[in-house]
């Protein structure tokens, strides 16, 4: 028996966001000229962008500031109407906001909040279940979930203004989810957090998609959110889609080089080194090369050979170098070229 393919929970087609965007000359002049003639351009924020999610898929949607990120989840979740494409999230048109459709995503920004800020966070929760017309048995359930994942014992009733910002993002998220929806929107959940919470807020985005099988797109500049979360990644530069695979496949691609680090068991010059590879670093008896990635095996073990080497280890440039690199080598093509890598 042939298996049927998944309907696709996210299907986005020719997505574009163009606005209108007014031009005026510094100084008393030019606030006249614009008075009696106003000049204004057009600006592409989003260009012809496609792609699709399957259910229960997490993607990593990356890009620099201004790339587009935040317009296409604001296009996705119905709060801005496409200038051209076409969008269905969970079956629905996202621009027509009914009420079904916005029982089935969220939409958290991690620079917003939705708390009110002289109540406890448990009165928005009370709130939230009005609105979403929660019952009270699937509410208390899910606020029982979310207590035990996100450790809420004792924030709940405390004032949102004396809640740390890792203690409010959590009851953000918490309010965000309470009306279980299928598709999770998240836009740089752990700005602003530390090492621990950001790991905090991570685990539990993992344990909702696996215990709801929802479909979760994500933004961040944090790239240990995007690693521990996503399989594919989707990468936006200047409103256009310019990569769509794999993480592995986005490092293969974004760098044609390994970095190999050394211990040494004695001193040695760059110009010594650098017969094997470019030097990145000399420290004493550490240093770091860089070698392309057909030589790595060869040259690591000319150097386990012809130096005292304590120590060697073989690793991928970090994600943001490399994320940086495909910026500047995609920024010049057609879509559809660049996003197929």
């Amino acid at each position: 028996m042939s298996r049927v393919a998944a309907v696709p929970t996210v299907r986005v087609q020719g997505l574009t966001k163009t606005y209108s965007v007014h031009d005026k000359q510094p100084g008393l002049m030019g606030s006249v000229r614009s008075f009696v003639r106003r000049q204004t351009r057009a600006v592409n924020a989003v260009q012809e962008v496609n792609f699709s999610l399957e259910p229960g898929e997490m993607v990593g949607f990356l890009g620099p500031n201004g790339a587009g990120k935040t317009t296409t989840l604001k296009m996705l979740s119905g709060l801005l109407h496409p200038s051209g494409g076409r969008v269905q999230v969970a079956g629905f048109e996202p621009r027509r906001r009914q009420t079904d459709f916005l029982r089935s995503i969220t939409l958290v920004m991690g620079q917003k909040q939705q708390l009110i800020w002289d109540l406890p966070a448990h009165d928005t929760f009370l709130v939230n279940q009005a609105i979403y017309e929660i019952p009270d048995e699937q509410y208390r359930a899910t606020l029982r979930e979310f207590t035990e994942v996100l450790e809420l014992d004792g924030l709940l009733n405390k004032q949102v203004r004396k809640l740390s910002l890792g203690e409010r993002m959590k009851c953000e998220l918490a309010a965000a989810l309470l009306h279980r929806p299928s598709v999770l929107f998240l836009d740089e959940p752990t700005i602003g957090l530390d090492v621990n919470m950001q790991l905090s807020v991570r685990e539990f985005v993992r344990e909702y998609n696996r215990r709801h099988h929802a479909t979760v797109m994500l933004t961040s500049h944090y790239m240990a959110d995007v690693t521990a979360l996503a399989r594919r990644i989707l990468v936006i530069d200047a409103g256009r889609l310019v990569f769509d695979g794999d993480l592995g496949g986005l490092v293969e691609r974004g760098s044609a080089e390994k970095t190999v680090k050394l211990q040494l068991g004695r001193p040695a010059s760059a110009a010594d080194l650098g017969r094997y590879g470019r030097v990145v670093r000399l420290d004493g008896l550490n240093a770091e090369l860089s070698i392309p990635r057909s030589q790595v095996s060869a040259q690591a073990g000319r150097l386990l050979n012809e130096l005292e080497v304590a120590d060697l280890t073989v690793e991928d440039p970090p994600i943001e170098e490399i994320i940086g690199r495909l910026f500047g080598q995609k920024a010049d093509l057609p879509p559809a070229e660049a996003a197929r890598g």
